[in-house]
């Protein structure tokens, strides 16, 4: 058996990152399509932000000299010469003694270096110009120079670089390219992963259950990780345990992908024609990884139409195949997306509420909920820890590990914890069991 890290590191020898395309901001739906993907430019800034000095709040634009002494006790007026809306400009020129009514957002007016907000006058409810026209507006408040004008380029100036090249698009980001007036960011390519479930049993969720038959609901856990990774899924039509069945679903998945994912057939005692087809449309090593669940594990280089496609051959337990996608196909997708050292996901020191027993020397990923209490985390297994399980996941929000050198975490030690989903809720079945 060869460890996790090198399997981890024989895989990824096999991927590099993508190219780099203009992708909208927007896809055909509305939606953003570029969220979690990496630019693959710097970004700089071709105007300021804002281009012009604008107000804060909505108020009077005035000079602030002309506020000087101004209280509630001993308030001051001022003639109103003009209002304001944001997207307008005043054409104007505020001379001494004069305000003009304003609109957050709206670009200040010449002349004017302060903000006297609503509250702080005779206008405490405010509505449209139209409705409440008015020649002069009483000022109980001083204002000082620069109160409540955001500054001409205070966000960003003009030829500042506002992003990096190898930058993660989050929510603020997109913002940012939006800001600048750009529709498009160069970023590098989202990998298509081909997905394909092979044997005589599996029936597509939606036809009828007959007997001997079960779901195939590998396909859809694992198009679900690719897609939540951050990758395109393409999920295949389920392959028959035939040579010809099998060689053309292959065929079929290599054609456009970046990456071809099988689950099953890659134990001792499933059906020769996989393997033998597996290994006959490409170069696989069959290994065996000292981990559990996930033992069984291919992995090799198929000859796609457009060139060599990495292929990754998962277990056909539910959990076995999520859990070896989770340590090495979440890797291999990080890494064509552009940022190769994302993937490794947080980790806690937890306290075990629960035995747990690792009995063959491998290192064991109990799934478990880990939460916070009395101010250290604590985590419980979600049950039975059986591979064919996949409830065992669903409850999951952290994996536990127990080291190959171990027998058992007993009940009150510490144990390492990678937290797989910080906000899933704790499950009351799991939360309330001594």
């Amino acid at each position: 058996m060869i460890s996790v890290e090198d399997a981890r590191a024989r895989i990824l020898g096999q991927f590099h990152t993508l190219e780099a395309s203009d992708a909208p901001l927007l896809d055909a739906g509305g939606g953003v399509s570029v969220l979690g993907q990496v630019l693959a430019e710097d970004v700089y800034a071709t105007f300021s932000i804002p281009p012009l000095a604008n107000t804060a709040m909505d108020g009077y634009a005035v000079r602030a000299a002309d506020t000087r002494g101004a209280t509630y006790d001993a308030p001051l007026e001022l003639a109103v010469v003009g209002y304001l809306a944001a997207g307008t400009v005043y054409d104007g020129r505020v001379e001494a003694g004069q305000a003009v009514r304003i609109m957050t957002g709206a670009p200040m007016p010449a002349g004017a270096d302060a903000v006297v907000p609503f509250e702080e006058t005779d206008e405490q409810e405010h509505g449209r110009w139209d409705d409440r026209p008015r020649e002069r507006v009483r000022i109980d408040a001083a204002a000082k120079p620069g109160a409540n004008v955001r500054e001409a380029g205070e966000d960003v100036r003009d030829g500042d670089r506002v992003l990096t090249r190898g930058t993660v698009l989050q929510p603020a980001q997109v913002g940012v390219f939006a800001s600048l007036g750009r529709a498009t960011a160069n970023v590098y390519r989202r990998p298509v992963v081909a997905i394909l479930s092979t044997g005589d049993e599996l029936l597509r969720p939606g036809q009828p259950l007959t007997p001997g038959k079960i779901y195939d609901s590998n396909a859809f856990s694992l198009a679900a990780q690719v897609q939540s990774f951050g990758g395109i899924p393409r999920v295949l039509d389920v392959a028959l345990d035939t040579v010809e069945a099998l060689t053309a679903r292959i065929h079929e998945g290599l054609a456009g992908a970046d990456m071809l994912i099988t689950s099953a057939g890659v134990s001792r005692g499933d059906f020769d024609v996989v393997k033998t087809v597996l290994a006959s449309e490409g170069e696989v090593a069959f290994w065996t990884v000292r981990m559990k669940p996930g033992k069984p594990l291919a992995f090799g280089v198929f000859r796609g139409p457009n060139g060599p496609v990495p292929h990754l051959g998962l277990p056909g337990n539910p959990v076995s195949a999520m859990m070896t996608f989770e340590l090495f196909g979440r890797p291999a997708i990080f890494q064509m997306l552009g940022k190769p050292d994302a993937w490794p996901r947080p980790t806690v020191r937890a306290v075990a509420a629960d035995a747990i027993r690792n009995t063959d020397g491998r290192r064991f990923f109990a799934r478990c909920v880990v939460s916070e209490e009395a101010g250290r985390w604590v985590a419980r297994l979600t049950g039975p820890q059986s591979s064919g399980m996949l409830t065992s996941m669903s409850l999951a929000n952290g994996y536990a590990v127990c080291p190959e050198d171990r027998d058992v975490i007993a009940p009150g030690e510490e144990c390492e914890v990678i937290l797989v989903d910080r906000e899933a809720p704790v499950p009351a079945s799991v939360r309330n069991r001594s």
